[in-house]
């Protein structure tokens, strides 16, 4: 917050650190907190840590004050849910370090992510998982469990011809394969450009299986060209990724000019 605090105009409810379970507080007060967030003259809504229960948030959510709002939303992690609402309503939002990550992030980070979220141009070399070919979308995406768990919903984003990006943590091969299994069996998965792969962290698991071979297998089987590499995620660096702008992947390099 400090050093926040040396750029920028902080504001806060001291309700903030609050405990109901796992969450900051109840639903109503969190429910509150962003509402009084997106009625106040802001220029962006930067999410604190994670947000465990984001996901509790969604119906009382009114995507049309999300609308006339016109705020960025700025996290990751369990935030992705937001970012679907955000994404639904047709509003940018940045998949990006959080304060909590930026407390423990050395200058050189913290430098990156005012000059990404000031709209410097974004040049990621990536790897291929499959067979490749360029392509251009609106980027889409986050946690892997956290959109898993929006499937049956009328929460999930729109997927059709956007370029999704994917990440996770803790999670074993396995399970990535059940929640892919049911995105593709659902008709989401294969509706996308193509697939972005993000961090991987701690998704070993005690079968001879990788993870990033389970993500390939799918891509293959929906005949989507995906790339690894983009270093955003539970992970250092924690690249911020424009979400609802439009990006291209081409020569293996993504590539977003604000």
């Amino acid at each position: 917050m400090a050093w926040l605090r040396t750029h920028f105009e902080v504001r806060y409810d001291p309700s903030i650190i609050e405990r109901h379970g796992f969450c900051a507080g109840d639903d109503e007060r969190r429910q509150a907190e962003l509402e009084a967030a997106l009625a106040s003259d802001a220029h962006a809504i930067l999410a604190a840590r994670g947000g465990y229960g984001c996901t509790r948030l969604l119906p009382a959510l009114d995507l049309e004050t999300i609308r006339r709002a016109n705020k960025p939303l700025i996290g990751f992690s369990d935030l992705s849910a937001l970012h679907a609402a955000w994404h639904r309503a047709g509003v940018g939002s940045w998949h990006a370090p959080m304060v909590a990550w930026l407390g423990r992030a050395d200058d050189d980070a913290r430098s990156a992510w005012r000059a990404e979220l000031a709209g410097a141009p974004l040049s990621i070399p990536l790897t291929p998982l499959t067979q490749t070919r360029a392509i251009e979308g609106v980027l889409v995406g986050g946690n892997l469990a956290v959109l898993a768990a929006l499937l049956g919903t009328p929460y999930l984003p729109a997927i059709d011809g956007a370029i999704l990006f994917l990440e996770e943590i803790g999670e074993a091969p396995y399970r990535i394969d059940r929640m892919l299994t049911s995105l593709g069996q659902a008709g989401w998965l294969g509706r996308a450009a193509g697939l972005l792969l993000g961090d991987l962290h701690a998704c070993e698991g005690r079968h001879a299986v990788d993870a990033v071979d389970v993500f390939r297998a799918h891509a293959e089987r929906w005949n989507l060209p995906a790339w690894r590499g983009v270093p955003s995620g539970h992970t250092t660096p924690n690249r911020a990724l424009p979400f609802g702008a439009t990006v291209t992947v081409e020569a293996d390099r993504l590539r977003y000019l604000a």
